[in-house]
């Protein structure tokens, strides 16, 4: 992560040496199997980044020293071959980092809900407004509130869905011939017929809308927990995933077609 910035600032370029020009001769992306040399070259600079980098501060749980919630993150690396015909690669991570979308060196998000003044915000707002009436309500024990109780409990849940919704509805993916195709059109066949929440914020999405985006051409993927997981002992630091059937299968198999 410390080479020169390319004329992207997301784009890191290797060292254009014959050796890694033959390692990418003839490579075909897959998303299976092991990682291969040129990925774990990028993993190697992109873990290199996060031990020293002092731009942002995230409690990935691996300093004892540090406070806060432990959220361990899953990052992923594309090893691309940008217009130009130079070898490099993208980085990304799940969700969000250090509590914001954005990070130098990093791939965009598809949809940023962080955004001041935009939608989300907005509803947001109204919905915690809503709860903290639904809550004053029920601490009250006023029998004769109980059916506007009721209703407005509906009332949040219908804002809440809708809100959902037009989250989702934000989300768009390209695949290799730029085709376009909205999040809730990837799950609409699968058994539960739409999205799950978080859907298309992990990394190998954001990696391929990039590349696309930019004309890159996909080579090799990646993708490792970095930090402990309060949540289940199936993440282990420094190991790498596949990228997840459940948020992740539909959207990939529309931006791999």
């Amino acid at each position: 992560m410390d080479n020169p910035v390319y004329e992207n600032s997301a784009f890191i370029p290797f060292d254009q040496t014959i050796y890694l020009k033959e390692l990418a001769e003839g490579l075909s992306f897959s998303l299976g199997g092991e990682p291969h040399a040129l990925s774990l070259l990028a993993v190697s600079q992109l873990q290199d980044h996060l031990q020293h980098q002092q731009e942002w501060v995230h409690n990935f749980g691996l300093d004892a020293n540090m406070e806060g919630m432990v959220i361990g993150k899953m990052f992923g690396v594309l090893v691309v071959r940008e217009k130009g015909g130079t070898l490099g690669y993208l980085a990304a991570f799940s969700g969000k980092l250090a509590g914001e979308n954005h990070h130098e060196g990093f791939v965009p998000p598809i949809f940023d809900g962080l955004v001041a003044g935009g939608f989300l915000n907005a509803g947001m707002e109204e919905l915690s407004v809503m709860n903290e009436k639904i809550r004053s309500m029920e601490l009250s024990g006023d029998d004769s509130v109980a059916e506007e109780l009721q209703q407005l409990k509906l009332t949040r849940k219908n804002h809440s869905n809708a809100l959902q919704y037009q989250i989702f509805d934000q989300y768009h993916f390209l695949n290799k011939d730029g085709q376009s195709k909205s999040l809730i059109e990837a799950f609409k066949d699968t058994a539960a017929g739409k999205p799950p929440a978080g859907a298309g914020e992990c990394a190998a999405p954001k990696l391929l809308q990039y590349a696309f985006q930019q004309e890159m051409e996909p080579l090799a993927i990646a993708e490792f927990w970095w930090g402990l997981s309060p949540k289940s002992d199936y993440w282990k630091h420094g190991q790498f995933y596949p990228p997840c059937l459940e948020k992740c299968a539909p959207i990939l198999e529309h931006m791999l077609s």
